[in-house]
């Protein structure tokens, strides 16, 4: 997946609602040249941008990403109901996402809309669920298998250091933050099952700290928790 197309996609989401690259910027509080850039695919969105655009914009991660809904290929065919065939997704098949923050989203095969979001996930060095360093919390169950590299885990005050063939598995609503400390990329796959609807925004975790630039940011598998939350 481009930036260009995930740009797209954004730019006919606020085309759609009839809102201004101004009005829309005032609205998430940062620039209309940055949302332009976004849109144009002259520059790749932090997950705080991104989180930021689709939550405004009511999209889901499905949708940015061009996947078609099950519930749609329904619609379009209502007296034909669709079997549960297996779905079988190539490598050069999966919707890619870029994160200026050094993390890299692969989406792996799965339903639409489904009990479960299947992502690989790549840290470079130095990369981290969070810019601003802050442990994040959000719904559902997440376990992870660690295929390479080094990724350190900080749930709530416990510090864990994963490498390859280490696992996880905690209720996601605990505060957690992922980075890679190490000089090699760490890469793994993480399911996130049983998301769950909040009834608001949750309070800031212990063990935050502040990022030079003062960026808002979230965690990734936050992030895909709530543009999921949005799909129609």
């Amino acid at each position: 997946m481009t930036a260009n197309s995930v740009g797209a996609r954004l730019r006919e989401a606020r085309t759609q609602r009839r809102l201004s690259l101004r009005s829309l910027a005032q609205s998430l509080g940062v620039s209309a040249s940055l949302i332009s850039q976004v849109e144009t695919g002259k520059t790749q969105p932090s997950v705080s941008t991104l989180y930021a655009m689709a939550n405004h914009l009511g999209l889901s991660l499905d949708e940015l990403l061009g996947v078609v809904p099950d519930g749609d290929r329904a619609a379009a065919q209502p007296d034909r109901p669709e079997p549960a065939l297996p779905n079988i997704q190539l490598a050069s098949e999966n919707a890619v996402l870029e994160m200026e923050n050094g993390v890299r989203w692969e989406r792996l095969a799965g339903q639409p809309g489904g009990p479960a979001d299947a992502i690989l996930v790549t840290y470079q060095p130095g990369g981290s669920s969070s810019v601003e360093g802050k442990l994040m919390r959000h719904s559902g169950i997440e376990y992870a298998y660690i295929l390479e590299g080094q990724l350190t885990l900080q749930l709530e005050f416990d510090v864990h250091v994963l490498g390859p063939g280490d696992s996880l598995q905690f209720d996601s609503i605990r505060p957690h933050l992922y980075t890679n400390k190490g000089t090699t990329v760490a890469k793994g796959v993480w399911f996130v099952v049983g998301r769950r609807q909040q009834n608001g925004t949750l309070p800031a975790a212990p063990g935050a700290a502040s990022a030079p630039d003062g960026s808002q940011l979230g965690s990734a598998v936050d992030v895909l928790r709530v543009m999921d939350n949005f799909h129609a």
